[in-house]
């Protein structure tokens, strides 16, 4: 399966799901973009576990590596995010909004990774890129995630794969 195809599932699937919690406005093709090629980028949407060298698991969760003390913290106390956090955690039934329950749950809902995805990048306050700026959804995506090994070589094919999935 191609990444264009796998992405074009999450869309109609989990990615649609997640946004359907966060407000109407919370869905744009920009969002919808940038979020299938972090998820590409991250975990290929493959992993819902970060994979270490060497073996065993490292520290994100879910299909868009989230860091417990990281991204879901951040998106559980900033103030663009909390409330929404609330509310998406109460859909999707969470016995509770701490840091280390969302973050375990990660790994097994794809629905929650995407809305506290698209939550994470609420918490930005610059514009979205718009669709095909492929250079500044990457200026986003590293300011957002802050990943510890970018890999950039990957990004034009990961955000071209991403745009193919919107059709």
């Amino acid at each position: 399966m191609s990444r264009a195809d796998l992405a074009r599932g999450f869309n109609a699937g989990a990615l649609s799901q997640a946004l359907a919690l966060l407000p109407a406005r919370a869905d744009t093709y920009e969002a919808r973009a940038l979020l299938l090629a972090i998820g590409l980028q991250e975990s290929g949407l493959t992993e819902r576990v970060q994979r270490v060298t060497g073996g065993g698991d490292g520290p994100a969760r879910g299909l868009l590596q989230f860091e417990r003390g990281g991204g879901v913290v951040g998106v559980l106390n900033h103030p663009a995010s909390r409330d929404l956090a609330l509310h998406v955690c109460t859909a999707r039934r969470l016995p509770s909004v701490l840091s280390s329950v969302v973050w375990d749950e990660l790994a097994s809902d794809d629905v929650l990774a995407f809305a506290f995805g698209r939550l994470l990048l609420m918490t930005d306050p610059r514009r979205l890129p718009a669709l095909g700026d492929e250079h500044g959804a990457w200026a986003y995506y590293l300011r957002c995630w802050r990943p510890g090994k970018p890999h950039p070589d990957r990004w034009p094919e990961n955000y071209a794969a991403a745009l193919a999935a919107l059709g």
